[in-house]
């Protein structure tokens, strides 16, 4: 539920200005979820898209068409002691065992750590959702990945957050259809990622517009009854987003990495055979999104 201000505020754009009727589904079960492509459940997956790379092998035509995640979007927490990246080398860190685990290899590979620290697997159902950081308040890590979201109760508890890159991946808020579906409802596709763009635009410029939508059903699906609570968690999902959702080459390389770890029989696909951006190009070239985003600006 914490994903759904980005997707009411889609839900929202289409249904003001570009005459679509987007229904939301929550879709529980990872093989209910993953099934729902191609048993008709849904048209679009937001997100956890790496087992689309082992259905292509299968032979499933698959279109993966927008990125609007700027990296992976994770603050790292450590105690307050720790001051330099160095300080993790020989020790343990928290890995959250949901989600996208084996980002954290990745992350650690481009600081140079991957060879100098250990990694723990820690289950949501062990500490709380992106509990992870009570393995390092315990003392048994020295370090865990956290979404901004659940920082409070970390910082509360006396962790830091150690300034570190983010890492290029195509992350929340990807998106992926059939390419049957794509190839026969193209002006579809296109109205939907006007929506898409505008609601980007709305969650990054024109913040309380955007938190009135989120105010409601989104604020109900989250359970949280404080306004400044909810504000505190719009504007950390608004900071990790772009307006121009294109992924960089380097995140649909590491996030091809990360899902040949978790589902090998994806190795030897090229993962730009899935991706179709024709979509955001031709609202780009258009001056689509410049003349959505000039106003907004003021």
């Amino acid at each position: 539920h914490d994903r759904t201000p980005v997707i009411f505020c889609i839900k929202e754009m289409a249904r003001r200005y570009y005459d679509l009727d987007v229904e939301v589904l929550r879709i529980k079960g990872s093989r209910e979820y993953e099934a729902a492509l191609f048993n008709g459940s849904c048209d679009v997956l937001v997100e956890h898209l790496e087992f689309l790379y082992e259905e292509a092998v299968r032979g499933a035509k698959i279109t993966l068409f927008c990125a609007p995640s700027r990296g992976g979007n994770l603050s790292l927490l450590v105690p307050s002691s720790v001051q330099q990246i160095d300080q993790l080398k020989g020790k343990t860190v928290a890995v959250r065992s949901s989600g996208q685990p084996h980002a954290v290899q990745l992350w650690l590979k481009m600081m140079g750590l991957d060879k100098e620290v250990k990694t723990l697997m820690v289950k949501d159902s062990e500490v709380g959702r992106w509990g992870q950081w009570r393995k390092v308040v315990s003392g048994e890590c020295i370090a865990s990945f956290i979404s901004p979201i659940y920082l409070p109760k970390a910082l509360a508890a006396g962790l830091s957050v150690l300034s570190v890159p983010d890492l290029p991946i195509v992350g929340h808020y990807a998106q992926a259809c059939l390419s049957k579906f794509a190839r026969e409802n193209s002006d579809l596709m296109k109205d939907y990622m006007k929506a898409v763009i505008h609601a980007l635009c709305l969650i990054t410029l024109s913040r309380d517009e955007a938190l009135d939508i989120v105010s409601k059903e989104p604020k109900k699906r989250m359970k949280i009854d404080d306004m400044n609570e909810l504000t505190r968690q719009f504007d950390s999902i608004a900071d990790g987003l772009k307006i121009k959702p294109y992924p960089s080459l380097e995140a649909i390389a590491n996030t091809y990495e990360i899902a040949t770890i978790e589902y090998p029989a994806a190795k030897g696909l090229n993962p730009m055979t899935l991706w179709d951006l024709r979509w955001v190009k031709e609202l780009d070239d258009e001056g689509f999104i410049d003349g959505l985003i000039k106003p907004m600006n003021g």
